[in-house]
């Protein structure tokens, strides 16, 4: 008998269909892959599960019972438990705090909270991650982003008195984590599954699906395509009945050679935390920065974008001195920048496309550098949303109501509004879905055949070999190596990351 099973979800949002007949059943002690494009229906089934969102109709069983979620309450009366991609935690509060976040404290006399004691408890919980270097005590805000996911999902496995956990739902909970970070996760994942719970897992990243998951369902356009066993399936099956279309090449082609004449220059730049590093990125060329978590990659770009400030060394852009003192000053310079987290970093969520692709522009949006004209931001922002390809229903479209994909390309509509000469990226298809992944990797290759100087950052390997010209390998904020990406393969690159010599 399954877990859970879904026969016949539907929903729709003003008329347009969200989810058209879902099934989708999850056997007891499985991993089982949810799979499909963004804007595919995952988030809104999750949510349906979750008890957030109604179904227009919906058989929901678990354990062969029919169920009303109709509120949390239920969903988590009835063991199901939720790690979502938006982080539901209190910065200002300690991870401690963040961690029991809806539940008792334990007290003392009755009375007061026994901060001792949920300190402790606490670290016995990240202790089951593996996680050791972070305080309980620590205010959650003052935190990576890495870290702050570590501590959200260590408080879904947290027990509580009469509501066992039967099903963990997992939504993209690797994007901000690091290799061994994801590796701990795995490792409790497989725990729990030994343990007779079940997990539904949601992920863009395949290679993860193919390592851990049992079964995978994969939904496309609100339909449910195909349930199998991940054993019987390979990586190129996944991606047809994702997009309905076979990708014969994940990356497309480079379009001509970078310039002879640089486009940026570093000179003996101090980053913050780090040595001096110098490095050139030609007109037309796509550079690469690889290396382990948190060893510098980051503060390279944030000081090229003015966000930081160099101790010492000099810039150049397109041949003139450049000295950021702020992102104001890069952007007003020709600098592009898309950042790791487009939610909390890159967009506004709640107001409209086209006050989003125009933000760092309002001096070019408005009239006689005086008076925005919200006609000229739309026409702006419907030609940016050409230019990357953006499914929406217009430049007013609020941008919490686009899919992943799409969000993320109103920040790379946003980079590119200026008259950009280097486009600073950071994990730029984190949490991308495979179709959009091809759409984001197709626009930097235009925007590099154009002339434009191109600093990616990325902690997917296969993406720096397939995009990159050349890649500069980091190691304790310095770079150590730069190499041809095509004199590089997945395993050398890994290898110099972690500093080891290969023949």
């Amino acid at each position: 008998m399954p877990l859970l099973a879904l026969k016949n979800v539907t929903k729709a949002y003003g008329g347009v269909p969200a989810l058209r007949g879902v099934n989708m059943d999850i056997s007891p002690g499985e991993i089982h892959a949810l799979m499909g494009e963004n804007g595919a229906g995952k988030s809104t089934l999750i949510k349906i599960l979750a008890g957030v969102v109604s179904a227009d109709s919906a058989d929901i069983r678990i354990d062969g019972q029919p169920q009303n979620i109709d509120n949390p309450q239920t969903a988590h009366r009835l063991g199901l438990r939720f790690i979502h991609q938006e982080f539901n935690v209190v910065p200002a509060l300690s991870v401690a705090e963040n961690i029991f976040l809806g539940r008792v404290y334990p007290r003392r006399s009755g009375l007061f909270v026994d901060w001792r004691r949920l300190n402790d408890a606490a670290s016995k919980t990240l202790d089951r991650l593996g996680i050791t270097h972070i305080d309980p005590r620590r205010p959650l805000g003052s935190l990576t982003l890495g870290d702050q996911m570590l501590v959200r999902i260590s408080s879904a496995f947290i027990g509580q008195a009469g509501t066992p956990a039967k099903l963990y739902v997992l939504d993209e909970p690797t994007a901000s984590l690091s290799r061994e970070e994801s590796k701990r996760l795995f490792d409790v994942l497989r725990e729990l599954r030994g343990g007779g719970a079940s997990v539904l897992y949601v992920s863009h990243r395949l290679d993860e699906i193919m390592s851990i998951c049992d079964r995978a369902t994969v939904i496309r356009d609100g339909r449910s395509i195909d349930t199998g066993q991940i054993a019987d399936i390979t990586h190129d099956d996944l991606v047809t009945l994702m997009i309905g279309r076979r990708v014969e090449d994940a990356y497309p082609p480079r379009v001509g050679a970078p310039a002879v004449h640089t486009a940026f220059r570093a000179e003996h730049l101090a980053i913050r935390g780090g040595k001096s590093l110098s490095f050139d990125v030609r007109a037309g060329e796509i550079f690469g920065i690889a290396g382990l978590a948190n060893v510098g990659q980051r503060n390279v770009l944030r000081t090229l974008f003015g966000d930081l400030p160099a101790a010492s060394g000099a810039m150049h852009l397109a041949g003139a001195p450049y000295r950021p003192k702020s992102p104001a000053d890069a952007w007003r310079a020709g600098v592009g920048y898309v950042p790791r987290e487009r939610r909390s970093e890159g967009l506004i969520l709640s107001r409209p496309i086209f006050e989003n692709t125009s933000l760092p522009h309002l001096a070019r949006q408005s009239r006689w550098r005086s008076f925005l004209t919200p006609r000229r931001e739309q026409k702006s922002a419907v030609a940016q949303g050409e230019l990357v390809r953006l499914k929406a229903a217009g430049p007013t479209q609020r941008v919490r109501e686009l899919s992943g994909g799409n969000q993320q390309k109103v920040v790379f509509a946003k980079a590119l509004a200026g008259e950009v000469k280097l486009l600073l990226l950071d994990e730029p298809t984190r949490g991308v879905d495979i179709g959009a992944k091809f759409d984001i990797y197709t626009l930097i290759r235009e925007m590099a055949a154009r002339g434009m100087g191109v600093v990616l950052v990325s902690s997917d390997l296969p993406e720096l070999l397939g995009m990159a010209d050349n890649i500069a390998v980091m190691r304790d904020s310095a770079i150590t190596h730069v190499l041809l990406a095509a004199d590089l393969d997945e395993e050398r690159l890994l290898n110099l990351c972690y500093g080891r010599t290969t023949g």
